[in-house]
């Protein structure tokens, strides 16, 4: 049972993760799709800082002494990494906007089955 608990992190993922994925596949509304990416985006994220964690680790600087001691380092690539994801996410979320609103101008909805059959190219 604590083995269950101490994973509390990943359960979150996982439950994000499952939440972004219904809400981009069962829902219509385009503005409802991309929070629903967000939220898929947001659980990889936590789920790569979740995993860059290390119990007792410290930063990987170097420590005054002669070098002798034991130290645990921990990894800071992922946390690196998962900022420069942030900043990705950021932007893709503004440009999926701002199609959103391109299309609420030219379908005058943001419902995909009525843009759909507006649309005389389908």
């Amino acid at each position: 049972m604590s083995t269950f608990v101490g994973l509390y992190n990943y359960w979150i993922v996982i439950v994000l993760m499952m939440a972004g994925l219904y809400t981009v596949i069962a829902k219509g509304n385009l503005v409802k799709k991309v929070i629903g990416l967000n939220l898929f985006q947001t659980s990889v994220i936590l789920f790569y800082v979740g995993m860059g964690k290390v119990e007792g680790g410290t930063a990987p600087i170097l420590v005054h002494g002669d070098g002798a001691e034991e130290v645990v380092y921990s990894n800071p690539l992922p946390h690196v990494l998962m900022l420069t994801a942030i900043v990705v996410g950021i932007a893709t979320t503004a440009v999926a906007l701002a199609l959103v609103v391109r299309l609420n101008e030219a379908y005058d909805s943001i419902e995909e089955d009525e843009i759909l059959e507006q649309d005389p190219t389908t």
